[in-house]
């Protein structure tokens, strides 16, 4: 083991910690929090690989020593950030945060605000929307390993994104949010808490990005979605780091009585890359889908670890991940279908397929189920293989370069969870960024 292994991590943190959120005025009751999640940091044990939600996973590559918090922007950084946070065409607001401060806002229309829509910093809304912002900022404990980051987030978040969508209220155009890291060891810590009330529907597309895409840092996100009554939500994130950055997200997602939450996570950029995924469906007639697809190439890491826990009865989930990994590239998937006592008649899919270009590739899934309930049907599996020899001859023998043909056959096999979205103006962005990402293993 290296020396930066042995070096604990709250002492790794140190230097985020000394430039941290301590200097930004907050609520008492908001700091309190934030201390009190300090200690918790502190207190949690390191992760290790023997820990059965670490297992697998590289946890050497978790050293903080290196990173601080924020860091300067510059005049030519600030213009590049805002000449390439477009995303989509039509939105209806954006924000744009650079590390943890917000460099610009796109207000949302004056017909939203009328109808009570809030579309805000985090720092406003604690303030402006006390009440609601503590009913459910964090309100759910990170179960699945990073408990200790989850803290660290908690401590050291500064700013990120609040939306309300009161009941009743569609907001038809996607809501755009972009995290950006800035020079080379700079940190961040991105956060949204997205709040519906019955009936309402929304969808937020979250970017990931470095402005040097081969800086390191470090990003530790997370995200509260709530699904009141009957309402819809959608959820993309694109995450595009660096190459060289280690980043952790942790999303908790919560489904209440005829609602709906669609999550669907875009893995692209990053060294080592973990994502958390909670999805807790409280009330009947309640469904969770969550998706996600990764491109991995050269000794990139991607680690999900995923818990549908369906809480209430006649509540359905689909899980559905797809990996491309080329070179020496890994993926890790933990995922768990917990049915709970009286969640009678719940539905429950979760399935994980990996596609390997390379020899030296490694995927490891651990699908799992925990059924405490009658009349249930849930199925899991995983499975891992390489492109069909029959399918490149068939494109080969119609003129089609091998290269070319086997990026036809990998997008075409993404493509499933891509389309699950049904949002084709999303869609199409993701394939751009895909596109790019495999034009870019061709450099």
């Amino acid at each position: 083991m290296t020396k930066n292994e042995t070096a604990t991590i709250e002492k790794q943190a140190a230097p985020i910690l000394s430039g941290s959120s301590e200097t930004h005025e907050f609520p008492d009751w908001f700091r309190d929090q934030q201390r009190a999640a300090w200690k918790q940091f502190e207190s949690l044990p390191n992760p290790t690989r023997k820990d059965q939600a670490w297992r697998f996973a590289n946890v050497g590559l978790l050293d903080l020593g290196p990173f601080e918090y924020g860091g300067t922007l510059t005049e030519k950084e600030r213009a590049t950030i805002l000449e390439q946070s477009r995303g989509l065409e039509e939105v209806a607001g954006r924000m744009i945060f650079a590390g943890d401060e917000l460099i610009e806002r796109d207000v949302i229309s004056d017909q939203l605000k009328k109808r009570g829509v809030i579309f805000q910093s985090l720092e406003r809304a604690m303030v402006e929307h006390a009440d609601l912002f503590r009913k459910h900022f964090m309100s759910q404990p990170a179960k699945l390993g990073s408990a200790k980051f989850a803290a660290l987030h908690q401590a050291l978040v500064s700013s990120g994104t609040f939306l309300y969508v009161p009941r009743g209220v569609e907001i038809e155009l996607p809501i755009e949010i972009f995290h950006w890291l800035t020079g080379e060891n700079t940190s961040a810590f991105p956060h949204l808490l997205l709040v519906t009330d019955e009936l309402a529907k929304v969808t937020v597309i979250e970017h990931f990005r470095s402005v040097n895409e081969h800086a390191p840092g470090f990003a530790c996100g997370v995200n509260d979605l709530v699904a009141g009554p009957g309402a819809k939500v959608t959820y993309v994130c694109a995450q595009n780091w660096a190459d060289n950055v280690i980043a952790l997200q942790m999303n908790s997602t919560m489904v209440d009585h005829d609602a709906s939450a669609m999550s669907l996570n875009l893995h692209l950029g990053s060294r080592y890359s973990r994502f958390e995924s909670l999805s807790r469906l409280i009330g009947e007639g309640g469904r969770s889908d969550l998706l996600a697809v990764a491109v991995a190439k050269n000794q990139q890491e991607f680690d999900a670890r995923t818990l549908q826990d369906h809480v209430s009865p006649h509540t359905a989930s689909d899980l559905l991940y797809k990996n491309a990994l080329d070179d020496r590239a890994r993926t890790i998937f933990g995922g768990l279908i917990r049915v709970e006592p009286h969640a009678h008649f719940t539905d429950a899919y979760q399935k994980v397929r990996n596609l390997l270009l390379s020899d030296d590739a490694e995927a490891n899934s651990m699908p799992g189920l925990e059924i405490l309930a009658d009349n249930v049907r849930c199925t899991h599996g995983a499975t891992s293989g390489q492109i069909d020899e029959d399918e490149l001859f068939y494109l080969r023998t119609r003129g089609i370069p091998v290269p070319v043909a086997q990026r036809l056959i990998v997008t075409g096999f993404l493509d499933e969870v891509v389309q699950r979205l049904d949002h084709p103006a999303i869609s199409e962005h993701l394939h751009r960024l895909i596109e790019k990402k495999f034009a870019k293993n061709r450099d």
